[in-house]
């Protein structure tokens, strides 16, 4: 496929994208049979179909799955270069899209207009998801730097660390354990927990402390999709949760949680930025990862166990 076109891998990424060569066709801003002559030309290129027609939309064959990765990492070199260009002409300008786990949205935004301050022509989008979510981002290229904890072994990644991460047991304060000292790790383990899905960093966190108590962590108790919805629960009498102390500034200082003294806790984690090796770091990316270690520490919130 020596003779592929950028409109044509551009084309097929869109296909791939909306399942649909009408729907590709609208977000391109072309006709349909723009897009179908496009689509036609790349698999004439290849030899071999690159999509199977289903009645359910365009799904790709391995074939062109191969094509498309290829065309990620084209698009990713060309703005890669866009950015390089503009960081020599006119300085450090460009743009850094920023991926987060869901924990570390309570203090991104304000990392991000301290550092906007700083550049103020550097353009950052902002993306939240759950660790998964975060590890396919990157992935696929969807993001350049990821904030998060553990970084992940599925993609090759460059790491660094920037502040301390500390995990805190949360309960209301009327709770019976809320004036307790010293709790003993087997008491606190006869609570009723409200936990993270499978894979979080929080759950991976407490079924490593729990995991000393036999058959403890097989049913450590309701699961739940967001940190916000935890709080919510806890602060409703319905449990107590292992957390991130950055997410619980607020309702710590307002005394609608408190965090209960357990032996063996805080458990302390870490905060890293997270890339890619298999891709280079821009200016702006680098500008970016000086200010992190520089400064990102100083955005994270001080609370107990902090």
């Amino acid at each position: 496929m020596h003779n592929v076109t950028l409109r044509q891998l551009r084309a097929i990424s869109a296909v791939h994208r909306t399942g649909k060569i009408v729907n590709a066709a609208k977000e391109l801003g072309l006709t349909q049979p723009a897009v179908s002559l496009q689509l036609r030309d790349a698999e004439l290129a290849a030899g071999v179909p690159l999509f199977d027609r289903t009645a359910d939309g365009m799904r790709p064959t391995a074939a062109g799955l191969a094509v498309v990765e290829a065309a990620q990492a084209v698009e990713e070199r060309l703005r890669i270069m866009a950015d390089e260009v503009g960081a020599i002409v006119g300085g450090r300008k460009g743009t850094l899209r920023l991926g987060v786990v869901s924990t570390a949205k309570y203090f991104a935004p304000a990392m991000m207009a301290a550092f906007m301050r700083e550049h103020p022509d550097i353009e950052i989008s902002l993306w939240v998801g759950n660790r998964a979510e975060t590890i396919d981002s990157l992935k696929d290229h969807r993001i350049d730097i990821a904030l998060m904890g553990r970084p992940p072994r599925e993609v090759p990644v460059r790491s660094a660390l920037f502040g301390q991460h500390p995990l805190v047991i949360v309960a209301p304060p009327d709770h019976p354990l809320a004036a307790a000292r010293r709790i003993a790790k087997e008491r606190i383990a006869q609570e009723h927990f409200l936990v993270r899905e499978p894979g979080s960093g929080t759950r991976i966190s407490l079924d490593i402390f729990l995991s000393e108590l036999p058959g403890r962590i097989e049913n450590l108790g309701v699961e739940m999709g967001s940190n916000e919805t935890i709080k919510q629960a806890v602060m409703a009498g319905l449990g107590i949760a292992l957390i991130s102390a950055h997410t619980i500034a607020q309702e710590l200082e307002a005394k609608r949680l408190t965090v209960l003294d357990v032996d063996g806790l805080p458990i302390m984690r870490q905060w890293f930025s997270v890339s890619r090796t298999d891709r280079s770091l821009t200016p702006v990316m680098t500008a970016f990862e000086e200010f992190l270690q520089r400064e990102g520490a100083h955005f994270l919130p001080k609370v107990a166990g902090n």
